[in-house]
């Protein structure tokens, strides 16, 4: 996530979270999930298509050689079959440079209409080893809650390596783990920083259950996407 002049404008209030209907709050589409794996997990990306998706804001996304690719931006490609609460969130990307900007967004509270909301009321789970050409710092790298939570640690490749991001999503606890290594274990109501700048999220409580999404940040941050699943959490 990077500024950008629409950041000011709802900054300054333009756009309000309260200004949504409370009917848009309880209207949730069916649910037309595919069928688990063996594994138990169910594939929202089929390498096909981008059937049960949806573009908002600007720019595109599309399906090239069996990977979510994109153009333009800024903009989010959400599932809109369903809010996602209790479950595990895998994506696996790489970077199409080096280094490359893009984000997972999770527990969005309603069906987002541009690309904004989803930055300012729900998490972003950040895709960006080096933060600091933008000069942001560690609160903006791979696998954080951008701006929100700091790293337990650093695992994110560089491109063209694959990556592989799990999000648990139980109750009011996130949980990131990437390449195997946990970064961010956060808990609603944990002390967070103050925003530093503008087109950082809104703090506050996120809902236990929301929409999930994938950022394409502009032409020079472009991530690929060859997966991305859901596996509801078993309870022992």
């Amino acid at each position: 996530m990077k500024n950008t002049w629409f950041a000011t404008i709802a900054a300054a209030g333009l756009f309000i979270l309260a200004g949504w209907h409370s009917r848009d709050m309880a209207r949730i589409p069916a649910a037309l999930l595919p069928a688990p794996d063996t594994a138990g997990w169910i594939q929202l990306f089929d390498g096909k298509d981008l059937h049960g998706w949806k573009q908002v804001g600007p720019g595109t996304h599309y399906v090239d050689s069996g990977l979510i690719k994109s153009h333009g931006g800024m903009g989010l490609l959400y599932w809109q079959g369903q809010k996602f609460g209790n479950c595990k969130i895998r994506v696996v990307y790489r970077m199409q440079k080096f280094n490359s900007n893009s984000g997972v967004f999770i527990r969005i509270p309603i069906e987002p209409r541009e690309a904004w909301m989803p930055v300012y009321y729900g998490y972003e789970v950040q895709i960006d080893n080096h933060p600091e050409t933008s000069n942001e710092d560690e609160y903006h790298i791979t696998g954080t809650l951008y701006s929100l939570t700091k790293p337990l640690a650093k695992p994110g490749k560089p491109g063209p390596e694959w990556n592989t991001m799990e999000i648990t999503l139980d109750g009011p606890h996130t949980v990131v783990v990437v390449n195997g290594e946990k970064v961010t274990d956060y808990k609603e109501g944990d002390p967070v920083p103050e925003r530093k700048f503008d087109f950082e999220p809104f703090r506050g409580r996120r809902p236990n259950e929301g929409y999930i999404g994938l950022q394409n940040h502009g032409d020079d941050d472009i991530v690929y996407f060859k997966e991305v699943a859901m596996k509801p959490l078993v309870r022992k």
